[in-house]
C-alpha cells in the first residue's frame, strides 16, 4: 500500500520528484568528482536527470517530442563520454544539448505555472524545480565557455585550473539568486556577459513568476 501511495504521489507531483533528484545531485557530485570511476557516476546521474526531466515535461504545456529530440542525442553523447576513452572532445557538444534541454524544460514549467489562476501544490514545487533547471542550464553554458576560453573563470585555489562541475554550479546558483559570486569569479568579458545575463534572468524570474505564484496563493487563502 505504501508503494502504491508513493507511486501515486510521484504521478501527482512530477515537479517535486525532479526537484529532489536535482538536489540529490548537488550533494552527490562533490564526492563523485574525486572518486574513482567518478565520470561514470556523473554521466549516469546526468542521464537519470535527463530522463526524469523529460517525464516532467509531459505534465506541462511543453511538447514532449521536442524534449525527447533534445534529450536523446545528449544521452548518447554522455554515454560515449562514460565508456569511450578519448571522447572528452564531446563535452561542449553534450553541454550545449543539455543547456538547451534544461532551458526548454524551465520554459515549459513556467508556462505550466502561468497557465491559470490556481496555485496547486505541484506548481509550488515547480517554482523551485524551475529555479534549479535554470541554474543547471546556465552552468552548462559556463562549461561550454570554459572549454572555448580556458581560464575565463578563476578561483582562490588554482586560479588558472579549469573549474569543476561543483564550482560552476555554485557560481550559477549564486548568480541566479543574486546572493553574490563567492570565490569563483568570471574574469573575461564573455564570462562576465554570461554572468550578467544569468543575474538578470534570476531577478526577472523571482519578480515575475515566483511573486505571481505567491500572490495567487495568498489570494486564494484570503478567499
Amino acid at each position: 500500500m505504501r508503494y502504491t501511495e508513493l507511486l501515486s504521489m510521484t504521478r501527482r507531483h512530477p515537479s517535486a520528484v525532479l526537484l529532489f533528484v536535482q538536489l540529490a545531485g548537488l550533494l552527490l557530485y562533490p564526492f563523485a568528482e574525486t572518486a574513482r570511476g567518478g565520470p561514470v557516476v556523473l554521466g549516469g546521474f546526468g542521464i537519470v536527470v535527463l530522463i526524469m526531466t523529460t517525464r516532467m515535461v509531459r505534465a506541462t504545456p511543453g511538447l514532449t517530442w521536442i524534449s525527447v529530440c533534445i534529450a536523446l542525442p545528449a544521452i548518447v553523447l554522455l554515454a560515449l563520454q562514460m565508456f569511450v576513452e578519448g571522447s572528452e572532445w564531446l563535452l561542449p557538444w553534450s553541454a550545449a544539448l543539455e543547456a538547451v534541454f534544461y532551458f526548454y524544460a524551465a520554459a515549459s514549467l513556467i508556462a505550466y505555472m502561468m497557465g491559470d489562476l490556481h496555485a496547486t501544490t505541484d506548481e509550488l514545487f515547480a517554482a523551485a524545480a524551475t529555479f534549479t533547471l535554470l541554474a543547471w542550464g546556465f552552468m552548462y553554458l559556463m562549461v561550454i565557455l570554459q572549454t572555448l576560453q580556458p581560464g575565463c573563470f578563476a578561483a582562490a585555489v588554482n586560479p588558472q585550473a579549469p573549474r569543476s562541475w561543483t564550482e560552476l554550479m555554485f557560481l550559477s546558483f549564486a548568480l541566479l539568486s543574486s546572493t553574490g559570486i563567492g570565490d569563483v569569479i568570471p574574469i573575461t568579458p564573455p564570462a562576465r556577459a554570461l554572468a550578467s545575463i544569468e543575474m538578470f534572468v534570476g531577478v526577472m524570474y523571482l519578480a515575475a513568476v515566483v511573486s505571481r505564484l505567491i500572490g495567487i496563493t495568498l489570494l486564494r487563502r484570503d478567499r
